[in-house]
């Protein structure tokens, strides 16, 4: 490690004029307690609004900024994977552009970094949300920690600082479907986790929706486990098992014609019993096709080879390619 290296503070961004003018303030004044050279990284993933306006204007006057324009929204992991291929410091710190990651914790990633941690992430200790997302998001980490097939910590986001090392790797995969917090535990080297107090937005409103929540929690799950494929299966042995047992216990109740709850085989009509068996197994049909479906559809997007950005346009300064 130099002994002055070059830290890239890689922040994507979509429609947050109002926070712009704080996170560019709070950025400078982490980055120069820093012991450190530092470059800011902003990738504007399609914004509407004046974003792309004001970070034309803070280039002006930032030299140590760059800016990177995408064609359009192409979601946030997407905006990360275009920043770390630009990005060209010795390490690249992660942060929201919302500030609830607070750029305050820098120092202290860093230090863990020259200690020869590869990988310093930020955990979770409480967020000030609303219970029914703070109650989703803890059950969420729980759940994929369980069903990986790496360790992945629990209550981490994407707030991080990666060696170069772990960035050229993560440059290197191919794949379109991205979880940045699962391809950097799976990525290996040495880790540690810094826990830290996630405070409410600075300015404006959650760009994640619930539909946008659910399609990442599910990236992360389809991508890294294949339990929901194994439970299919050892639900559908289970049901073929409990079928068996029906039809044996059926079998003989027809031939002792024993009395249950007072009625006979011949009493019972056995409409209802069918239609609610039909009706149970094309549920358990529907929904093996559809877990089947969400491995296949990552792997036709895989398969088309698509570019997963377009950069409209980069300012600010040089930027590697």
């Amino acid at each position: 490690m130099p002994p002055r290296p070059n830290l890239t503070l890689l922040v994507p961004l979509c429609d947050e004029e109002a926070v712009i003018p704080e996170l560019l303030r709070r950025l400078a004044a982490a980055a120069d307690r820093l012991d450190a050279e530092v470059d800011f990284l902003l990738v504007d993933d399609g914004s509407r609004d004046r974003t792309g306006e004001l970070l034309r204007e803070a280039a002006g006057r930032e030299p140590r900024l760059a800016v990177l324009r995408l064609s359009r929204n192409f979601g946030q992991q997407m905006a990360l994977a275009a920043g770390l291929s630009e990005s060209r410091g010795d390490a690249v710190a992660i942060l929201d552009a919302d500030l609830q990651d607070p750029p305050e914790l820098l120092g202290e990633m860093v230090a863990r970094w020259r200690e020869g941690y590869a990988v310093v992430y930020g955990v979770r200790r409480n967020r000030r949300e609303s219970w029914p997302r703070r109650l989703a998001f803890a059950a969420y980490y729980r759940l994929l920690r369980r069903v990986a097939a790496i360790d992945v910590p629990v209550d981490a986001g994407d707030f991080c600082l990666l060696d170069r090392r772990v960035v050229d790797l993560l440059n290197r995969l191919p794949e379109r479907s991205r979880f940045l917090r699962g391809l950097r535990a799976w990525a290996g080297f040495r880790q540690i986790g810094i826990p830290y107090d996630r405070p409410a937005r600075a300015a404006g409103a959650p760009k994640y929706s619930w539909r946008r929540l659910l399609e990442l929690g599910l990236d992360g799950l389809f991508s890294f486990s294949h339990v929901p494929l194994r439970l299919v299966s050892l639900l559908g042995i289970a049901l073929s098992v409990c079928a068996l047992l029906g039809v044996l216990f059926y079998l003989v109740w027809w031939s002792a014609e024993f009395r249950i709850a007072g009625r006979r085989p011949a009493d019972v009509a056995g409409f209802m019993t069918l239609a609610t068996l039909l009706l149970f197994f094309a549920g358990i049909q529907l929904l093996s096709l559809g877990l089947l479906g969400e491995y296949v559809g990552r792997i036709y997007v895989e398969v088309k080879q698509r570019p997963g950005w377009v950069v409209a346009e980069r300012f600010g300064r040089a930027i590697s390619r």
